[in-house]
């Protein structure tokens, strides 16, 4: 009796929503693997991973979870679900319990982003509000995908969502790479998270590491299939 294939569930992460996704998951079903991929409310880091977490426990099976940039720290906590089977980041954070994304990017040099980032604000229930931040229209295509046509990249500019400012501070109340296998694509020429943050990350992790050296922070939409094929081989290693 064959074993059926684990399910991927992709992450997105801030700025963007899950049509980042669109090409991965083409490559993915061609290569007859089932896969998901969830909104991320992008509200705060347990928050979120609390609504992944909620979609793990639905799916039946074993679940590979896929996470990119801000998604690699909601993977990371939701991952400790007894469902999943592998964790694959892609262009990610990777954060050790109790450590804040903060506090994890404040050891490496800036990347493009902090200085690009615009702040808004929303309304909470309290009626109170908070802050949220995007990234400037025009500093978008250089900081986010540098690699993706200009055209494209304006459009995800106007389409941003935006992430609560507090999700920097908040700190992982798990670190499931200490106890499960990991991967970790490593995108050579971003400059939304520093790739020295990425390579850091999958050192501590004990990741499989892949890295795209001329691969801007949108890989999973400049290099979809060179994503793709790395979470197939989580995909058939967790098996």
């Amino acid at each position: 009796m064959t074993t059926p294939l684990p399910t991927v569930v992709l992450v997105h992460g801030a700025f963007a929503d899950a049509a980042t996704w669109i090409g991965v998951i083409s490559e993915l079903r061609s290569d007859g693997i089932p896969v998901l991929a969830p909104p991320n409310p992008l509200r705060g880091l347990a928050s979120d991973a609390s609504y992944v977490a909620s979609v793990v426990a639905q799916i039946e099976g074993p679940v590979v979870l896929v996470g990119h940039s801000y998604g690699g720290a909601l993977i990371t906590v939701a991952g400790a679900a007894e469902n999943v089977v592998g964790l694959v980041y892609v262009a990610a954070y990777v954060p050790h319990e109790d450590e804040s994304l903060g506090e994890l990017q404040g050891r490496f040099p800036d990347s493009l982003l902090p200085g690009s980032l615009k702040e808004w604000t929303y309304p909470l229930l309290d009626g109170d509000s908070a802050v949220e931040v995007t990234i400037d229209e025009a500093a978008f295509p250089a900081v986010f995908a540098a690699d993706v046509a200009v055209e494209v990249t304006r459009v995800l500019a106007a389409a941003q969502r935006p992430l609560a400012a507090a999700a920097f501070a908040e700190t992982a109340s798990a670190a499931a790479w200490l106890t499960k296998p990991s991967w970790a694509l490593v995108a050579g020429a971003d400059r939304a998270i520093h790739p020295e943050v990425q390579r850091f990350c999958a050192r501590r992790a004990g990741a499989v590491v892949v890295e795209l050296p001329d691969a801007s922070h949108a890989v999973a939409l400049s290099a979809p299939r060179q994503v793709a094929e790395l979470i197939g081989d989580a995909v058939r290693a967790t098996r």
